[in-house]
C-alpha cells in the first residue's frame, strides 16, 4: 500500500512539473502588461516604455505599458500583487516602492503584505536620486536651506512628493527631523505634476529621480540642491551628496526594476530576467536610457529582490518613528 501511495505521489510530482516546464517553454503565448504605478512623463514611465519596446520586439509578443497612479505607487502594485501569476502582469516600480510598502504597512492601509507579495525580477538601471528647489529659493544646497529656514521660522515652505510614502515623502519628512524645521507636505500623484509645479514656483522644494528634471537643472528652470547617492553624480560633479552636507541618514541608491507576483513559476522570473537584461544591455537602448541618466544595469532576481528588502530595512525604524500614514 505505501508502494502505491508514494507511486502516486511521485506522479503527481512529474505531472505538475513537467505542466509547469510546458507552460513556461509556451511563455509568452499572448501579450505582457507591464504596469507602471505613476503618470506618463516620469522616470519610471520612460524608462519602462523603453524597455518594453524591446521587450516586444524579442518576446514575439506585445509588451503594454499600463500607467497606474496613485497613492506613493501602492495603486499599481496592489493590483500586480493580486493578479495571477503568470508572467503576463508585471511591475515597473523605483525606490519608492521599498519605502511606499513599509509606510503604508505601519500606517495599517496597506492592501499587499511587502514582506510576502512580491519575486524580483530585475534591477533594470540605477537612476541617482536628486533633491530640487525652484530657482527663487535662496539656497545652494540642503545644508543651506536646513539653516535658512532654522534662522527664520516665520517662512511658509512646502516640498511636495510623488504621493504619501514615496521616496521624496520619507526623505522630506526624515529632513525636516534631522534638521529641526518645519515644511509643509503637498503630496502629487507623480514626478511629471511634482514638476511642473517646481517649475511654477507653488512647490518650493521636491525631488525624484535624476532623468526626470536632468534638463531643466541644466537648463537652470530647477535646482540640484542635494544627491541621495554614495557619490557625487558625473552629470551633475558640483551637487553634493546628503551625507557631504552632514545627513548620512537620508543616503539611499536610486534604481527601477521589474517585480511579478510572489508564486510566479521560477522558469517564468528566469525568462523574464533575461529579456530585461538583453534588453538594457543592447547597444542602442543601453545608449538612450545613458542619455536620460539611467545606467543600465540587469541585475539578477535575487539582486532585485535584494535592494528592495534592504531599503525596506533602512527607513522601516525612521518610518515608524515618524507615524507616517
Amino acid at each position: 500500500m505505501k508502494k502505491v501511495i508514494l507511486a502516486i505521489v511521485c506522479g503527481l510530482i512529474g505531472f505538475f512539473f513537467n505542466a509547469q516546464l510546458s507552460y513556461a517553454q509556451n511563455y509568452p503565448n499572448r501579450p505582457i502588461k507591464m504596469i507602471v504605478p505613476f503618470p506618463a512623463g516620469g522616470t519610471t514611465d520612460v524608462v519602462a516604455r523603453l524597455i518594453a519596446q524591446r521587450m516586444s520586439e524579442s518576446m514575439g509578443q506585445p509588451v503594454i505599458v499600463d500607467n497606474r497612479a496613485g497613492a506613493g505607487g501602492s495603486i499599481g502594485a496592489d493590483l500586480v500583487a493580486k493578479s495571477t501569476p503568470d508572467g503576463y502582469t508585471i511591475l515597473m516600480h523605483n525606490i519608492t516602492f521599498p519605502l511606499s510598502s513599509v509606510a503604508q504597512s505601519l500606517a495599517g492601509i496597506s492592501p499587499f503584505n511587502p514582506d510576502t507579495a512580491f519575486e524580483g525580477v530585475s534591477i533594470a538601471v540605477y537612476v541617482p536620486f536628486i533633491f530640487t528647489a525652484n530657482p527663487k529659493v535662496p539656497v545652494k544646497d540642503l545644508k543651506e536651506l536646513a539653516t535658512l529656514l532654522s534662522l527664520n521660522r516665520s517662512l511658509q515652505y512646502n516640498y511636495g512628493s510623488t504621493g504619501p510614502g514615496s521616496a521624496v515623502h520619507v526623505l522630506g519628512e526624515a529632513f525636516k527631523r534631522a534638521a529641526k524645521v518645519d515644511m509643509e507636505h503637498i503630496p502629487f500623484k507623480g514626478a511629471a505634476p511634482l514638476k511642473q509645479e517646481l517649475l511654477s514656483g507653488r512647490i518650493h522644494i521636491g525631488g525624484d529621480q535624476l532623468s526626470t528634471s536632468i534638463n531643466e537643472v541644466k537648463a537652470g528652470t530647477l535646482k540640484a540642491i542635494a544627491t541621495t547617492a554614495s557619490k557625487r553624480i558625473p552629470a551633475l560633479p558640483d551637487v553634493p551628496t546628503v551625507t557631504e552636507l552632514g545627513y548620512p541618514m537620508l543616503e539611499l541608491e536610486g534604481w527601477n526594476g521589474i517585480f511579478v507576483p510572489a508564486k510566479t513559476p521560477k522558469e517564468i522570473i528566469d525568462r523574464l530576467n533575461k529579456e530585461i537584461v538583453a534588453a538594457v544591455k543592447n547597444t542602442e537602448l543601453a545608449a538612450r536610457l545613458n542619455d536620460i541618466g539611467a545606467e543600465p544595469v540587469g541585475s539578477t532576481p535575487a539582486e532585485q529582490t535584494a535592494i528592495y528588502k534592504k531599503q525596506m530595512d533602512q527607513f522601516r525604524g525612521i518610518i515608524k518613528e515618524m507615524k507616517m500614514n
